[in-house]
């Protein structure tokens, strides 16, 4: 048997492993990079995904050596990373660590980074492939790639790639992300800059197009004739916390509506792609964000809200307004949720509803189908009063998994029926622990697979739908108020309330 009959490399059950390469990591010491960054480079090598050559360099305005540095990223590694520690892969791993000290405006320091790479690929074999993980704020993504391009770090040879990758957010509008794009491709091609959204890496997210596409009994109902309405929500149980300087000015819809919700708005609306290949993907994405329509009544059809002081499981929490460093006069909305409809065939006549905030009852991110009632039910309106409608609801987090609720027969004499659930979790159904999304969207990064990584028409269309609600609210005066512990202002309720419906409560 030939070794080709025994191999084929497009067997997706096999482990795909990063190249020889090196990271470099600008705003190291931040928490993204302390919490996320390098406890998911260390699972990755942990789990053998990552070459044995792959290197790690920081870079951050700290004074410090490499012996310094590696004891910051073991103490990160043994706090933050989902596997065991184990001193041979840290062996291994940290060879390939190095640090370079500097601002990032510093051109001395991105020469001592150019001599750092170049010493990696002679003496660690990255072999000229590299990239660059921008953690660091927006504001600086044109200086980093600017002073990387004049250093020559984004050259790359024939069979080489040069890669950054960039947080959200990109832009805080349609005209400032066109800017913020035509500033970094004339630095880089599109093709090598990777935007991350981390919810895409989620397993729950990704396995809502398994559940699409390779389950006869979904896709045929997955359309106007049975859908009733879908329902989106990410809701977080805390406050701003220490993150004033970011978020005031930014708010629930810029912060998460534009990326995260309306990525997985496409991802639950999108036609079936002909491959998962991350052109056809990136496709049927865009397709279905052209065709979002905006209601006309946005007094009605939006909310927008900001969470005051209270009590909040049994802890008495400050109102938004008195955060650290939020001014008294601020009008950021803390709590967002609008209506959207998709013109097109599939989706005609059936609403979206999307909602974010702080300060919610739970934290929760769930992805709620809601289907039609039946066309005719032979039951009286007792034996069916417990009877809400039929729903299928995918959690993305805490507890990934899946729920389908549906009627059935309670036991006894009479008929009546009223709503049951089946579970699917991850925890029960396999025995390996789901990966942080952090470990998929660096491994993907580095292999140049980037079928969760949104490109530009993606972001300006999401841009184009948020920017008409963002204009209007700051045209509307304040935003409503909420208690702690709640799901929103009233407004948020009455949106639903008009056409008969209800917010599901997580």
């Amino acid at each position: 048997m030939s070794a080709q009959t025994l191999y084929d490399p497009r067997d997706r059950r096999l482990p795909i492993v990063a190249p020889p390469c090196g990271l470099v990591i600008f705003g190291v010491t931040g928490d993204l990079a302390r919490k996320k960054l390098m406890p998911a480079i260390y699972d990755l090598a942990n789990r053998g995904l990552l070459h044995p050559a792959f290197a790690f360099t920081g870079f951050a305005r700290r004074d410090w050596d490499r012996s310094t540095f590696e004891d910051f990223v073991r103490s990160s590694i043994e706090k933050y990373a989902r596997t065991d520690f184990n001193e041979r892969t840290w062996k291994t791993l940290s060879q390939g660590i190095r640090f370079v000290g500097g601002t990032f405006d510093d051109a001395q320091a991105y020469q001592k980074l150019r001599r750092t790479v170049e010493e990696l690929d002679e003496n660690r074999g990255t072999g000229g492939n590299h990239a660059f993980y921008l953690s660091v704020p927006p504001k600086y993504f044109g200086m980093v790639c600017n002073n990387l391009a004049n250093t020559g770090l984004t050259k790359k040879a024939p069979g080489q790639f040069r890669r950054v990758i960039i947080e959200k957010p990109f832009g805080h509008d349609l005209d400032s992300a066109k800017k913020l794009a035509h500033q970094l491709t004339s630095l880089v091609d599109e093709g090598d800059i990777f935007r991350i959204d981390h919810y895409l890496g989620k397993e729950t997210v990704q396995n809502l197009l398994a559940t699409r596409f390779a389950n006869t009994m979904f896709e045929p109902i997955w359309n106007a004739n049975y859908v009733d309405h879908v329902q989106i929500t990410m809701a977080e149980d805390i406050g701003i916390g220490s993150r004033a300087g970011y978020y005031d000015g930014i708010g629930a819809a810029r912060d998460v509506m534009q990326n995260h919700l309306l990525q997985l708005l496409a991802l639950t609306a999108m036609e079936e792609p002909s491959t998962f290949d991350p052109e056809d993907l990136r496709i049927e994405k865009e397709k279905v964000l052209s065709a979002v329509h905006i209601p006309t009544d946005l007094a009605t059809s939006t909310s927008r809200g900001q969470y005051t002081g209270g009590w909040q499981g049994g802890v008495k929490v400050a109102g938004y307004l008195q955060e650290d460093n939020i001014p008294a006069d601020s009008t950021t909305d803390t709590f967002a949720a609008i209506t959207l409809k998709i013109a097109n065939r599939r989706w005609a006549g059936v609403p979206f509803y999307l909602r974010t905030g702080k300060r919610l009852g739970k934290r929760v991110t769930e992805i709620a189908v809601v289907f039609k009632r039946a066309a005719h039910m032979p039951f009286d309106n007792v034996s069916t009063s417990e009877l809400g409608q039929n729903a299928l609801v995918i959690r993305v987090q805490p507890d990934e998994g899946m729920t389908i609720r549906f009627g059935a027969k309670v036991p006894g004499a009479g008929m009546q029926v009223r709503d049951v659930t089946m579970d699917f979790g991850y925890g029960h159904a396999f025995t390996e622990d789901s990966p942080e999304a952090y470990e998929k969207l660096i491994k993907d990064a580095l292999t140049g697979d980037a079928p969760l990584f949104p490109r530009q028409r993606e972001v300006e269309l999401s841009w184009k739908i948020l920017d008409p609600i963002l204009d209007f609210w700051a045209e509307n005066g304040r935003p409503d108020l909420y208690a702690p512990g709640t799901w929103g202002p009233d407004s948020a309720h009455q949106m639903l309330g008009r056409t008969g419906r209800a917010w599901r409560i997580p």
